[in-house]
Order: C-alpha cells, then sequence, then structure tokens
C-alpha cells in the first residue's frame, strides 16, 4: 500500500482553511470519484482502492492517504492536484 502525506503552512482562519480542505475534497472527489465527509475538524475520505483525511487546525492542513495497488499508480498525479490546488488557491507553504 502507498502513502501520501503532506503537510500545507496556511495563514487562513480555520473556518477558510476548513473550506480549503472541503473546496480540495470536492476537487478531487469529482476527479478521482471520492467519498468524504467531516468528522470534527477532520475530513475523511474513501473509495475503494483509496482512504484518507484532511485534518485542518489554524495553522496548517495535513493530508494523509493510503492507496491501493491500482491508485498506486496515480499516486505522484494525486500528489501534485494536492500540492497545486494548496498553492494556487491558499498560498501554502509546505513542511517536510
Amino acid at each position: 500500500m502507498s502513502r501520501i502525506d503532506i503537510h500545507a503552512r496556511h495563514e487562513l482562519s480555520r473556518e477558510d482553511a476548513q473550506n480549503a480542505a472541503d473546496e480540495l475534497a470536492r476537487d478531487l472527489a469529482t476527479k478521482f470519484d471520492i467519498d468524504y465527509g467531516w468528522d470534527g475538524d477532520t475530513l475523511v475520505f474513501e473509495r475503494p482502492g483509496v482512504d484518507g483525511e484532511i485534518t485542518v487546525d489554524d495553522e496548517s492542513i495535513h493530508v494523509q492517504a493510503r492507496l491501493g495497488l491500482l491508485l498506486a499508480l496515480l499516486k505522484g498525479r494525486i500528489e501534485e492536484e494536492i500540492h497545486d490546488y494548496l498553492r494556487s488557491h491558499f498560498n501554502c507553504r509546505f513542511t517536510p
């Protein structure tokens, strides 16, 4: 199983950061047919072959996903989509 683990620093309010995570999940849901919903400050998403969460706090967004065998082939594309989206829409800075 392949994993995605992305941390992004932001300067948004918590509400705006949650909206950013929600918009990202909606975008990924459209492109990759993912179901998602909020559990407190964590947006949980899944579909056959992938599951994960996007956690939002006052300073950062943390995206974690576990990709099954077939989606592991798209790992680079999925990571690029997440990075590009967070950079272009929310001017996020990434930490290791």
